[in-house]
């Protein structure tokens, strides 16, 4: 064989020439649907819709913002002043300004419509996501030239030489920068995970708490019996969805609302008119600056204030980033703050009463209806949580870092709503463990600070990258961004970490767990498709069997499944070499997710012929979102053979070049239609490869562990590729292999 200088044959040169990128007809992109701006009415029932959805964590946090800050009861009155001046910005600058102003405006469609990429199922993975359509960073390297021409693929052009460019090639060119980048994301991902444990052990324990007010001699241990009631009720109802009782979360959360903040001004009116004068910075100042060592513990009890805020970039459906402002400013902020100042305004009169500021500060002949209404509201803000928990675990799949989970889709009308029952069991039981271990929300309520700023914290890291590179914005309004959030956030970061051993090691040792899990299943995943690519077979080698490939074609559809978007996979000569037949009909699969949020359907698949027609071997890219989801109804199998019928036309099509052979070239195309469904009346196999993933003698002791241990026991309690594309058994066929990487 002929051998070039840079070491590569013509064999390598001709499986080049044979297994080019997807052609023509797979570019072809349908008219792009530009997303028109909502009518003022569409806005508005969005807004209202969203406030069950999204606003239900942050709306629920006066139930326990007092207690937490003073655990230990009221020194000095002025305490109060300043910490309630110090939730009022904080609820401003956090919230408001830095989520509402700032990080809903990710540009998507690069054509100055602000879109809510960001509120696609899960902040952190939409940032990634973002970012890995701009610059080759994803966690599996299987890019395809044509991916970038999907209608949801949408993206800036980077100019040359200019700062973009240089952050670009910075992080194409490192892979300890992709790592470091993938690891913030999972830090993230993991803490909003935790989020999905807290908040529903915080959030119902605290308003059940309030029944000790009106009757005192309803001991601790009854109220965490009766919170333990109604989580179990929660979690076992998850199953069902929130399709026909969705519908009332937002009416829930609107009335909660008013009622808080009717409650607030009613507490303002009667105990403290002058309680505005805590609206002066001053207050805050005058509160650290007194209170010293004492006062920044406190501020881990002040950010419990802000919790919920990062929810507003993880919406669980389509909500506009308009709609979403306009709950927010219109009804959210000014009935937390009236809540918040009312709080204050009680505790200046009676300091001795914070233990149970919320309910103690409800006049006695709305004092059960309103304890009705908090305990609705905080199951509403549970399910919530526990909701997006589910969709961030999705998207975890999707993108490689998470073992395959079993994903049902509970609604027939709504996208995105799912239930993962291995993940609403475990929430369940570390939720019970939780609530039951702890018994207090104080101590809750310091790890829930520790998951929610580390949130915030990689929000603003990877927002400052974005504005760096993907905005372009000016360096001094980055800096701007960077220093102020980073800063306060930085600081609210520091006070809850001095309660570790106050409960704030919870979120810590879920977080160590979940990131174990996630480096292990992606590390065992790409090193899997490093051998594969290693290892796959060279078209030329396939081709030169003839169109037999040395063995007897039976009739039949055969699908090679393979993560490979190009070349044939080691499974595949592993399979012929063992076995005398093959199907008349063979297409390589491979299944992929890209960095967006949703695959059109009639971009879905794209086919490419491999050889000439006689060979009758295709392949197949099928490509999904982060949101798209594997129904049980969708029919795969009859998708995947219809769309190949489709491409078997269009390349038709595309090769008739001379007027009098059509009607030649028409019945070819004919008669190869007939072949396809006499093959797949004859029947269909599915092919899998069942391997065995095992790391190489000589490899470190990280990487057995990693390997043999971890990756390994994560695979056999996984869900099979078969369950997660619905193949029936009867249809399926593995190929076992040993991958030693």
């Amino acid at each position: 064989m002929e051998e070039h200088q840079d070491g590569k044959g013509t064999m390598w040169e001709l499986d080049q020439t044979l297994d080019q990128p997807l052609g023509d007809e797979a570019t072809q992109v349908r008219g792009f649907q530009n997303s028109k701006e909502h009518p003022l009415a569409v806005t508005i029932r969005l807004a209202f819709i969203s406030l069950g959805v999204v606003y239900g964590d942050l709306a629920t946090s006066p139930l326990y913002v007092f207690p937490s800050v003073f655990p230990d009861g009221i020194v000095d009155r002025r305490d109060v002043l300043g910490a309630v001046c110090l939730i009022v910005y904080s609820f401003t600058l956090i919230p408001l300004i830095k989520y509402v102003f700032i990080v809903l405006r990710a540009n998507d469609n690069g054509e100055g419509k602000f879109r809510s990429i960001v509120l696609v199922l899960g902040g952190t993975f939409a940032l990634y996501s973002l970012i890995c359509r701009h610059a080759k960073v994803n966690t599996i390297p299987n890019q395809h030239p044509t991916d970038q021409y999907l209608t949801t693929y949408s993206r800036r052009p980077v100019p040359e030489n200019s700062r973009a460019s240089t952050i670009k090639k910075l992080l194409e060119g490192r892979n300890s920068l992709q790592k470091l980048l993938l690891v913030l994301v999972l830090l993230g991902t993991s803490m909003v995970i935790g989020d999905g444990v807290l908040t529903p052990a915080i959030s119902v324990l605290s308003s059940v708490s309030g029944i000790k007010v009106a009757h005192p001699s309803f001991h601790q241990g009854h109220v965490v019996i009766l919170a333990l009631i109604i989580l179990v009720l929660l979690f076992s109802m998850q199953h069902v969805g929130t399709d026909k009782v969705g519908v009332m979360f937002g009416p829930v959360i609107l009335v909660w609302l008013l009622s808080i903040g009717a409650v607030g001004v009613y507490n303002i009116a009667i105990h403290k008119p002058d309680i505005f004068r805590a609206l002066s910075p001053v207050a805050g100042f005058d509160f650290l600056r007194r209170t010293k060592s004492k006062g920044w513990a406190r501020l881990g009890g002040i950010v419990l204030s802000i919790t919920g805020a990062e929810a507003m970039f993880a919406d669980l459906g389509h909500f506009s980033t308009v709609s979403i402002r306009l709950a927010f400013t219109s009804l959210v902020f000014p009935c937390l703050l009236a809540a918040y100042l009312g709080q204050a305004s009680f505790l200046l009169k009676f300091p001795d009463k914070v233990d149970q500021t919320f309910y103690r500060s409800i006049p006695d002949p709305v004092y059960w209806p309103m304890f009705v209404i908090a305990t609705v509201a905080a199951i509403v803000a549970s399910q919530a949580t526990i909701s997006a928990t589910f969709s961030i675990v999705k998207q975890s799949v999707a993108l490689g870092c998470f073992p395959r989970v079993k994903i049902i889709h509970t609604s027939n009308r709504i996208l995105g709503q799912i239930y993962v029952p291995e993940v609403n069991w475990i929430l369940m039981l570390l939720c019970l463990a939780i609530t039951a271990g702890f018994r207090e929300t104080t101590q809750i309520g310091n790890a829930y600070g520790i998951a929610v700023m580390a949130v915030m914290l990689v929000t603003t890291l990877l927002m400052t990258l974005i504005m760096l590179f993907i905005w372009q914005t000016n360096l001094s309004l980055v800096l701007l961004f960077l220093v102020t959030f980073g800063s306060v956030e930085t600081i609210y970061f520091s006070a809850v970490l001095f309660k570790i051993a106050k409960g704030g090691w919870v979120p810590l040792a879920i977080a160590a767990a979940l990131m174990l899990i996630f480096y292990a299943w992606h590390y065992g995943t790409v090193k899997r498709y490093q051998f594969e690519i290693q290892n796959k077979v060279p078209l030329a080698w396939i081709l030169g069997l003839g169109p037999s490939l040395g063995l007897v074609r039976v009739p039949g559809v055969g699908f090679v499944y393979t993560d490979l978007a190009h070349g044939v996979p080691s499974m595949f000569s592993h399979f012929i070499t063992h076995l005398p037949a093959i199907h008349s009909v063979l297409v390589f699969v491979c299944v992929k997710y890209l960095p967006v949020n949703t695959v059109l359907e009639d971009e879905r698949f794209l086919f490419r012929r491999i050889g000439p027609p006689d060979y009758w071997m295709y392949r197949c890219t099928v490509r999904y979102g982060y949101r798209d989801l594997h129904r049980r109804d969708e029919q795969f199998e009859e998708r995947l053979i219809g769309a190949l019928a489709d491409f078997i036309r269009k390349d038709d099509d595309n090769n008739r070049v001379v007027l009098s052979q059509r009607r030649i070239e028409h019945q070819v195309v004919e008669d190869q239609l007939k072949f396809l469904v006499a093959a797949k009346e004859s029947g269909v196999v599915h092919i899998l490869g069942n391997t065995v993933v095992k790391a190489r003698k000589g490899s470190g002791l990280a990487k057995r562990i990693a390997i043999n241990h971890v990756y390994s026991f994560l695979r056999k309690v996984c869900r099979e590729t078969s369950v997660i594309y619905h193949i029936p058994h009867e249809t399926m066929l593995n190929v076992g292999m040993i991958y030693d990487v």
